[in-house]
């Protein structure tokens, strides 16, 4: 789905989880309340901490997306789709950015795959916003490939708001406060081994002051990253990878892609098998504490770096020539992914544990995986090179 957004009083403990792949360790306490919410999975609900039932006490409900037989020009409500210089003007701007980079990716992978098209599913949500989902399978390069994005509405039970607000007089008694959050979400899983799984989501989550708050600002987060999965390393590629990360970064502030490298390490990390995913890339989350036009615009570039970052390796190594045992491996290693995604990954696992749209939670899996007893790669082979570079993350550039 990273730090998540924690809020933390003298009673209680509340967190807030943007999006699936976003979020690393929360700090909960037993028997104190946990808010999770997952716009790739559009679901907001409160645990106590064991059962969705707490959402309906709590007054917030659990909602289901409505199938949609047509995409709308927007998904946000009337009074924020305007164009004016204001805070309803960047949920507009950040809709239209995670929008068209959903466009530009398919349309990439639609013509490196050269024949396969993606299918795609609108839907909507009653307490307000929607999303679009684009899967293609079974390809001639991929074998899944996954390209969501969510715009979605909600109220917040005023617990959190108060935690929040830990300065705020106890005595208040605000009421459930409103959010929104938009984002994109995606994984593309080639078919040959030697060509790399690609993971990116980029998101905006913002709260509103309780009506009988007055004066109470809004909050409001920037989070997401590209990683990059294969099962074979090409030094040239990885390094071709994460120059495009830095190139982005860099455009911004020179500390952000050290700072961010380090953050996908230690995300993408596989606690029972003691190694990483993939081989990183860039990932942030909880990020406020600089302007918002600029972080807007970072958000930009890197969802605009995804294609040129993957598209020029999957060309490169989409026809090479692979064995049994290489595609064997790759099904090893996206075993893995599979571990990290079900074990770890808060936003699937929230996801399926509140009854939401299990087609979009998991979307990110492959179509095949694998699993060997015992298996350990000969010591200098390729697969041994890939296993220690997830081990021992490595600086590429």
């Amino acid at each position: 789905m990273p730090p998540a957004t924690a809020f933390s009083a003298a009673s209680s403990t509340f967190t807030l989880f943007p999006l699936s792949s976003s979020n690393t360790t929360a700090t909960t306490t037993k028997l104190r309340p946990t808010i999770r919410f997952s716009p790739k999975f559009p679901t907001f609900t409160m645990q106590n901490p064991s059962s969705a039932a707490a959402a309906v006490r709590a007054g917030v409900p659990i909602e289901k997306e409505v199938p949609e037989t047509e995409r709308p020009y927007t998904f946000l409500r009337e009074a924020d789709d305007q164009e004016p210089s204001s805070t309803s003007s960047v949920r507009a701007r950040f809709e239209k950015m995670i929008r068209d980079a959903q466009d530009s990716v398919c349309k990439a992978i639609e013509a490196a795959d050269g024949g396969a098209k993606f299918k795609e599913d609108v839907w909507s949500r009653p307490g307000g916003g929607g999303g679009i989902s684009r899967v293609l399978q079974d390809g001639a390069v991929f074998e899944k490939a996954g390209v969501n994005v969510s715009v979605v509405y909600g109220v917040m039970p005023p617990e959190a708001y108060r935690a929040a607000k830990a300065a705020a007089s106890t005595d208040q008694k605000p009421g459930p406060v409103p959010f929104f959050a938009a984002g994109v979400s995606s994984v593309l899983h080639p078919k040959n081994p030697f060509a790399p799984t690609l993971h990116f989501n980029y998101r905006y989550f913002e709260t509103d002051a309780p009506k009988d708050t007055p004066g109470a600002p809004r909050q409001w987060w920037f989070g997401g990253g590209t990683d990059l999965t294969p099962a074979y390393i090409f030094e040239e590629d990885v390094k071709h990878f994460h120059s495009i990360q830095k190139g982005a970064c860099d455009k911004f502030d020179h500390s952000f892609y050290p700072r961010f490298k380090k953050w996908c390490d230690d995300y993408f990390y596989i606690k029972h098998r003691g190694e990483r995913r993939g081989l990183g890339g860039i990932f942030f989350d909880d990020l406020n504490d600089y302007d918002q036009e600029m972080l807007l615009s970072f958000a930009t570039e890197c969802a605009n770096s995804v294609v040129p970052a993957y598209i020029p390796i999957i060309e490169k190594r989409k026809n090479t020539p692979f064995t049994e045992q290489n595609k064997a491996w790759q099904q090893l290693r996206r075993g893995r992914y599979v571990e990290f995604n079900l074990v770890y990954d808060r936003g699937t696992t929230f996801g399926l544990k509140t009854g939401g749209r299990i087609e979009s939670i998991l979307v990110s899996l492959p179509l095949t995986a694998r699993w060997e007893y015992d298996h350990q790669p000969d010591e200098g082979s390729e697969e041994w090179k890939l296993l220690d570079a997830c081990i021992n993350p490595k600086e590429w550039i």
